[in-house]
């Protein structure tokens, strides 16, 4: 078998996704910056096990629609389009699997969809209660100007670095933010720019190759191709507003969470206190997982580990 690329149309936007397999729907959602490409080692042994394993582009990523105007990148617009794709690929629920802000989605739209969503999986971010994400104010207080949540704010700085030469973005971002690193928030140096506090490798680690990178520089090789993706940080604060009608609820579907030891979520504020209270958050959580030496591209630098985790879940359900 192999991965077919074909578009979806969701919510006025035309989506690409990438599919393999036959069988129950297993959604995979990337997170930052990246594409369906940071899901290349699940598909095969998840499809291969009997599993329909689709990973779209999110809106505004890679070779996906963007959206009109920059506050369509809220929480309920994407838990919008993970729930209209899995009715437009036919399926009457998913397995939903996020990494990184892909994993607020997942977690989201197992919260708000539970008859959808037959069972969750977050890597690296854990779930949060409905308007829990830190604030940009209140991110700013705690880390500085330099912060790179608060740094993205402002429209077209951010994008334009990034852009500049996407090669080295995401080569910098992939191994920067690696198990290759000790995990540290990042934060921008005082008259610097954004990827000065991630300096270019010497080489690359044995997960990632010069193929992985061309693949996802290419997805990034418009002018433009970082400002939807900024834009899911641009409407961090208005997510508190739109979610505040569903404070209280938990997610009331089975669950797993992964994380690595090195990975930089794991070490900014309250995430350790937040994973002590995960099963009053998720109370059907399964596993709560740490990977030993891996950072933040949980699914990437460590696929063996990951998959057989997924697979253990996914036979439960």
């Amino acid at each position: 078998m192999s991965v077919k690329h074909h578009h979806v149309e969701v919510n006025g936007l035309r989506l690409h996704v990438a599919e393999q397999g036959e069988g129950p729907l297993v959604l995979l959602l990337h997170g930052f910056p990246e594409s369906w490409y940071s899901w290349r080692h699940q598909f095969g042994p998840l499809a291969g096990a009997g599993y329909r394993v689709v990973a779209p582009d999110q809106r505004g990523y890679a070779r996906s629609d963007r959206a009109a105007s920059a506050d369509e990148y809220t929480l309920p617009h994407l838990v919008g389009d993970v729930t209209a794709l899995i009715t437009a690929l036919g399926a009457e629920n998913a397995v939903v699997v996020g990494h990184d802000w892909g994993a607020p989605v997942a977690w989201t739209t197992a919260l708000l969809r539970p008859d959808l969503v037959r069972g969750v999986v977050g890597l690296s971010v854990p779930p949060l209660p409905p308007t829990a994400m830190p604030s940009i104010e209140s991110s700013r207080r705690t880390y500085g100007d330099g912060y790179y949540q608060a740094y993205f704010q402002e429209p077209g700085r951010a994008d334009a670095e990034l852009a500049a030469d996407p090669a080295s973005t995401l080569r910098r971002l992939l191994v920067g933010a690696s198990g290759a690193n000790e995990p540290t928030p990042w934060l921008v140096p005082e008259g610097g720019e954004l990827l000065d506090a991630m300096p270019e490798p010497d080489g690359l680690p044995d997960w990632l190759t010069t193929e992985d990178i061309e693949a996802f520089a290419e997805d990034y090789s418009a002018p433009d191709a970082f400002t939807g993706p900024l834009d899911w940080y641009r409407n961090i604060d208005r997510n508190q507003s739109l979610m505040a009608a569903f404070q209280g609820l938990r997610i009331e579907v089975p669950a797993l969470y992964m994380v690595g030891d090195k990975d930089m979520v794991s070490v900014l504020k309250g995430v350790p206190e937040l994973r002590g209270m995960l099963p009053l958050i998720v109370p059907k959580l399964q596993a709560d997982i740490t990977l030993p030496g891996c950072g933040h591209w949980t699914q990437q630098e460590r696929p063996d580990e990951v998959n057989k985790a997924l697979l253990d879940f996914l036979a439960t359900l």
